[in-house]
């Protein structure tokens, strides 16, 4: 019996190391150098910093943009660069990603790269090293990223499942949950509205007619809410302003903990940003985090989380980060079995077109 048991022992013990290994290598694709001897002497993520610099020097205002281009590419796929895609339904024509912008940026680190590595660095990467440097310019520090993803081949409208700027905070914790993410990487990553602006249409509710009252949100600190009655008045114009994120001027554009100690003085401007500050599942990390000196740190941990996100899916190296490399109809998912919808990939050239990279058509349709 005892030897029995010690040989039960024995294959659960090997069972286990079998597991902790596959377990390993599901996360061995991505690492930091990546790319390291992968193009001779060429530094892959220095050449992408020059790209964002020079951008960064004429318009710092990339930096939100880029932040937020990552999070909405990551969040909703993982982070396969399905964003960049051009196309009729692409991720791109989806409500909240009509705004996103800095794909300019992108497209010119992606052929700086491939005119001295062609063929080797992925747009998905690109995003995640463009994203950090631009961080680092204003102010964020320097956090090191792993790279080693693939381009994904499918971009969808449909996929889009970004949570709202007016979600709750039990609503916004089991959206990040579903994606492998804490409480506290939320509310971290919530901090990249330390700059950044908001159009007046997501937040103007909270302004006249919070929640059908027909009064201001009583949880907006009543001076800041008149002010800004100001910039985003009551009735229908054809311009829909903007406003810091950050409501202390002298921080509004660097990556720093102000943001937080600004919520905490209910001068959040998304409501979502301020039930944060309020609620009792995540005020004691707001507070933490307003009265700390390592949010950069911090900061820059819950960004590599969120860029290991990954769906498993097939990928390659786009030659443009707008067009896959190659004609092809792939299988439909479940959920496009589900809808009638059927992913398909366009057609383009060698180099990459300015013709479709995706489309959905009904069941049956022709391309």
């Amino acid at each position: 019996m005892a030897m029995l048991r010690a040989g039960a022992a024995l294959q659960l013990a090997l069972i286990g190391l079998m597991l902790a290994s596959l377990s390993g290598s599901c996360h061995s694709a991505l690492q930091v150098g990546f790319y390291n001897g992968k193009c001779g002497v060429a530094d892959v993520e220095a050449i992408v910093a020059g790209v964002v610099a020079a951008r960064f020097g004429k318009d710092p205002t990339i930096a939100p943009a880029l932040l937020r281009m990552q999070f909405h590419d990551c969040f909703v796929t993982g982070c396969d660069a399905s964003i960049l895609l051009d196309g009729k339904s692409s991720e791109k024509t989806a409500p909240p990603n009509l705004s996103v912008r800095g794909y300019d940026v992108i497209d010119a680190a992606k052929a700086a790269v491939e005119a001295i590595c062609p063929g080797v660095v992925s747009c998905a990467d690109i995003i995640i090293m463009a994203t950090r440097d631009a961080v680092s310019l204003s102010g964020g520090g320097r956090y090191k990223i792993e790279t080693g993803r693939k381009d994904g081949l499918v971009s969808l409208a449909s996929n889009v499942d970004l949570p709202a700027p007016s979600i709750s905070v039990n609503d916004s914790i089991t959206a990040f949950a579903r994606k492998g993410l804490t409480v506290s990487d939320m509310v971290l990553l919530l901090g990249g509205h330390t700059i950044g602006v908001a159009h007046c249409s997501l937040f103007q509710d909270r302004l006249y007619n919070f929640q059908n009252t027909g009064k201001p949100d009583p949880t907006m600190d009543p001076s800041l809410a008149s002010a800004l009655r100001s910039t985003c008045p009551n009735q229908q114009t054809s311009v829909d302003n903007i406003v810091n994120l950050d409501q202390n001027p002298a921080s509004s554009s660097i990556v720093d903990n102000s943001f937080y100690k600004q919520i905490l003085a209910r001068r959040g401007i998304l409501q979502i940003d301020q039930e944060i500050a309020l609620d009792k599942q995540t005020k004691d990390l707001v507070g933490a985090i307003a009265g700390s000196f390592d949010f950069s740190a911090r900061f820059g941990q819950a960004m590599v989380k969120l860029g290991a996100l990954q769906n498993g899916s097939p990928g390659e190296i786009r030659q443009s980060c707008r067009a896959i490399n190659t004609a092809r109809k792939l299988p439909p998912s479940k959920e496009e079995q589900r809808t009638g919808q059927m992913g398909w990939t366009g057609r383009t050239r060698r180099g990459g077109s300015d013709l479709r990279a995706l489309s959905i058509h009904k069941r049956g349709s022709s391309d």
